[in-house]
């Protein structure tokens, strides 16, 4: 519990009424003043207010603040277990996704109509991550985008941050080129530049993601690993 409580960044998602947002606040900041809150919204949830952590964990805190608890929680009904912690954590996936700006990725762009867009977060060093790479033509060929996001696993300041860092400083087609020579193990010379992979890198902690690839599809989903090309397509129902 204090794992959680120390996250670095929080959203709350709650069905509430008046005052109730101001007593989960303080209700919080007992266990740690600091946590930064980002968002307020109405959610219903039987008994419990949802509290979505930055670090895309969750939380749930009763309605009469006796109660914190964490984990998966599902509404019975009628189409059967309906899974309410995926369903909160694609809505604040989504919205960051669409937050990150084109010119911040590395975008393979679908050949002719484009059917799906799949963000990826990726580590250039993770063989699965190269083993996906090898088949982004063919998900362009099926009308899939596929756009990187960094997630160097080992973190700030290591060599494969620095790696990456060396694509994101490169503009146009020569950032996919130096992807792709990164993909193969080829090495990039290293630049030092304005750039996104340590944001991306937060940010991909913060939306839940704990290892690569990761991929994120326009509803917010999150599917961990590497998935063959044929079984995306499916996923998309393209």
């Amino acid at each position: 519990m204090k794992k959680l409580i120390g996250a670095l960044a929080l959203s709350l998602s709650i069905s509430a009424v008046a005052g109730i947002e101001e007593e989960i606040t303080a209700r919080l900041k007992q266990f740690d003043p600091n946590i930064p809150i980002k968002a307020i919204a109405a959610e219903a949830t039987s008994g419990f207010h949802a509290v979505t952590l930055g670090s895309g964990e969750m939380l749930y805190v009763s309605t009469d603040l006796q109660y914190i608890m964490s984990g998966t929680l599902y509404q019975v009904s009628e189409r059967g277990l309906v899974n309410l912690t995926e369903e909160s954590l694609k809505t604040v996936r989504k919205d960051a996704m669409a937050a990150v700006l084109d010119e911040d990725m590395v975008i393979y762009p679908a050949e002719g109509e484009r059917k799906a867009r799949v963000l990826v977060f990726t580590d250039i060093d993770c063989p699965y991550c190269r083993k996906l790479h090898d088949e982004v033509p063919t998900l362009n060929e099926m009308g899939i985008e596929v756009a990187y996001l960094a997630f160097p696993r080992s973190g700030p300041d290591t060599p494969t941050a620095k790696k990456m860092e060396a694509i994101w400083c490169q503009q146009g087609d020569e950032r996919l080129a130096a992807m792709d020579r990164a993909k193969t193990g080829d090495e990039n010379e290293l630049q030092n530049c304005d750039n996104a992979v340590i944001d991306q890198f937060v940010l991909g902690q913060q939306v839940g993601v704990t290892g690569t690839p990761a991929l994120i599809f326009e509803d917010g989903s999150l599917v961990p690993g590497y998935v063959p090309a044929a079984r995306l397509k499916q996923m998309l129902q393209l």
